[in-house]
Parts: C-alpha cells; structure tokens; sequence
C-alpha cells in the first residue's frame, strides 16, 4: 500500500510536468493572394489541455488558404496531472497562459516585415478557453504597443464569477480555490476598456460545455462600452468544432464566412 502511494504521488507529479509548458509558435504563411493579416490562433481545453488540431493547425490552414498568416500557439495550461489529482502544476499558475500569448504577439510584431504581415493588421482568435485568453489579452493589452488590431472568442469561456462560469476553466486557470479577487480580476465582461480592440464572438445555445450566457455577458458588456463587435449567435451548432463542418450545424459553420467578411472590412482602410 506504501509502494502504491508513493507510485501515484510520483505519477501525479510526473503529469504535472508533462504537457504543461512547451511554449511554440507554428506558422502558417500563405502563399496566394497574402492580405497582410496576422492572427495568432489559441485552442481552448479548459486550461487543462490544448485541442492542437480541430482548434489550432485545422484553423490556420483555413486561415492561410483564406490569405491571412496564422499562428497557432501552444500556450502554458495545467496538464493531466492537475486535471486528475487536483495539484497544481507548474503549467497552471496564472498568468502563464498570457505570458505566452505576449510573447507571441511580440515575436509576429518583431518579425512583422519575415511573416508578411502588418502590425497594424494583427489579431487573436481563441477557442473556448482560449477564447477567455484572448479577451483578456485584448483588455490588458488596450494601451499597449502590441494592443491587438481585433479579438475573436469563439464560444468562449468569459465569466469566472458568474453562475454561467465553466467551472473546469475556472480550476484550470486558478486552482481548486481561488480567491474572489482573482475569480473577479479574470472574468472578462467586467473589465471591457473603453478603448478596446473591435470583436467576432459567436456562441451556439445548445452548446453542452459552456453556457452561452457567457458571450451573452461579454456582448452586453462591448455594447453598454460601445465596442465595435459583431455577435453570431446561433440555435444550434454544439462546442468544440472549430472550423470543421462535420463536427456542427449548417447554422453554426457560417461563422466561417461571416468572420472573413468581417475581418476584411476591418482592415479595408488600414
């Protein structure tokens, strides 16, 4: 029984360190037709785990076919061993996750002239969880050099205080018991600039994972600021499937053209 604690003590610590923290940048460059946008694109998992292809390389390949430059980031999260034994990972502690995601932004600004990018042109799209990263990136980020030209939180996770909040993303990012300052410090519907970057959101009501009335905050939230945004917000279409139609509705896989459309116009004058 001692040898059996012990293995599932170093086993707990061992995943702790696995998959947590391996910050990466890929780049997807298109070759045909480039617009000059850069997007660095943020998977969601619950800040537990990174949903790399549905919510990452599919995207950006997507993205690159459409002449826009991605960059799918591998961002600090929790990890298996925290999800499972509930310790904290090195992966876990806040603000890792946006750390990384600075550090991203400053690498596509830094190397702007490589990627064939603009900086006046560049943006975050992130997935559930990672959707939560971005808005918060932008919000911190409003008065910085690298304020972010638009936000894209596609079904995203927003509160951390509200009854709405996913509470897996919530352990994810601050652990088993956060404190209220931090729970209200990250829910992103309380802390829209008045300056912030122009918003794509979409939501699904069906959606099994997180509760729509998470975009529903953040879209009354960039109106009573009157941010520039444009909500989809649809019947049905579920989470987690990113841009492939098999995984959602004919409703739902819209969002596709309807954020090309929107994203195009945003920078028509730029």
């Amino acid at each position: 029984m001692k040898n059996l604690r012990l293995l599932t003590i170093l086993t707990a610590v061992l995943l702790s360190y696995i998959d947590t923290y391996a910050y990466k940048l890929t780049a997807y460059i298109p070759q045909n037709n480039p617009t000059g946008i850069g997007i660095v694109v943020c998977p969601g998992g619950s800040y537990f785990w990174l949903d790399r292809v549905g919510e990452g390389y599919d995207v950006a390949e997507w993205l690159c076919e459409n002449g826009i430059a991605a960059f799918v980031l591998e961002y600090s999260h929790g990890g298996w061993g925290s999800f499972v034994f509930r310790i904290r990972g090195k992966g876990r502690i806040f603000p890792a996750g946006f750390n990384d995601l600075r550090r991203a932004l400053t690498e596509l600004h830094d190397n702007a002239e490589l990627y064939g990018i603009r900086r006046d042109r560049v943006g975050c799209m992130g997935f559930s969880a990672g959707g939560h990263l971005v808005m918060h990136a932008a919000e911190q980020l409003a008065d910085d050099s690298l304020r972010m030209t638009f936000v894209a939180p596609i079904y995203p996770v927003v509160s951390m205080t509200h009854t709405c909040t996913h509470k897996r993303s919530l352990r994810g990012l601050l652990g088993v018991f956060p404190s209220k300052t931090m729970r209200d410090s990250l829910s992103v519907e309380r802390h829209v600039p008045d300056n912030c970057p122009p918003v794509f959101m979409l939501s699904c009501d069906d959606d099994p994972v997180v509760d729509c009335y998470n975009s529903i905050l953040l879209d009354s939230a960039l109106t009573a600021k009157n941010i520039p945004h444009q909500y989809e917000h649809y019947a049905t279409g579920g989470h987690g499937f990113g841009v492939s139609p098999r995984k959602t509705t004919e409703e739902a896989i819209r969002w596709k053209e309807r954020f090309l459309e929107w994203v195009r116009a945003l920078v028509a004058d730029k």
